[in-house]
């Protein structure tokens, strides 16, 4: 699915008490109060971004919060002094134009693309901001542009970068999405292999609000009654959490026989 997208790259930075406090909210779906421990240091353009990213997180997995985002991404975009900066800005609002559109808040597929192309000229290929950036291209040109081709090619480059800089909560997210263009070309065995690699790092990660997502893809891809299995305790998952991401609903419900 297309809705699975992160902010982000992952876990805790050492032993820092404000970003294990952010990490441990953000992976419990509290965004807001994630955001609001990093307000007072939004001058910065560190944490003005990451209070950014928190907040385009919150719209992709409940559909709400738009204008905050929009305000906190004017916040970083102000506060961005070199091309890194300026191009991870440009990601995030890449990232939240692409958010609105999947999920048919507004079409905003012109702006996720022309953001999306300037974080690509601002962002040297071998930072580590470019794992991310491809990625979010790959989301792109999967579900935007409907060029799965092109989607797989960014979505590997996006896998290689992780891996070579430790993103670990990022390669969640590519092994998800290169099992999800497997699993549409009947490659059942690759799907399952990148959906389960994909879950067992949110669980050792305890990125809850990532786990039912994880459950339900994996899902798709086993056989019965394994896949009931996984979506009931996707399920169980997903009222615990007060029903976000709100667009996995339709995920638990299996399919209908033929």
């Amino acid at each position: 699915m297309a809705h699975t997208a992160m902010s982000g790259s992952g876990t805790t930075a050492g032993d820092d008490p404000l970003q294990t406090a952010v990490w441990r909210l953000r992976s419990r779906g509290c965004w807001t109060d994630a955001a609001a421990l990093l307000a007072p240091h939004a001058a910065d353009p560190a944490p003005a971004l990451q209070r950014a990213s928190l907040l385009v997180e919150r719209c992709l997995f409940t559909a709400k919060g738009w204008a905050e985002a929009e305000d906190a991404l004017r916040v970083a975009e102000a506060t961005a002094r070199e091309d890194g900066e300026r191009g991870a800005a440009a990601c995030e609002r890449g990232h939240l134009a692409y958010a609105s559109t999947v999920l048919h808040v507004r079409d905003r597929a012109d702006e996720a693309r022309a953001a999306l192309s300037r974080a690509a000229a601002l962002i040297h290929p071998s930072a580590q901001g470019r794992a991310l950036l491809d990625f979010r291209r790959g989301l792109f040109a999967e579900h935007v542009a409907d060029s799965p081709q092109s989607a797989r090619a960014a979505y590997r480059r996006a896998h290689a970068a992780a891996t070579a800089h430790e993103e670990t909560l990022l390669l969640s997210f590519t092994w998800r999405h290169l099992a999800g263009l497997a699993l549409r070309e009947g490659e059942l065995a690759e799907a399952r292999h990148g959906f389960g690699e994909s879950l067992r790092i949110r669980e050792e990660l305890g990125y809850l609000v990532g786990t039912a997502p994880a459950l339900a893809a994996l899902a798709d891809a086993e056989p019965e009654p394994e896949a009931t299995r996984l979506r009931a305790e996707a399920g169980r998952l997903f009222r615990l959490l007060g029903g976000v991401p709100t667009w996995l609903a339709d995920q638990l419900t299996p399919p209908t026989p033929v």
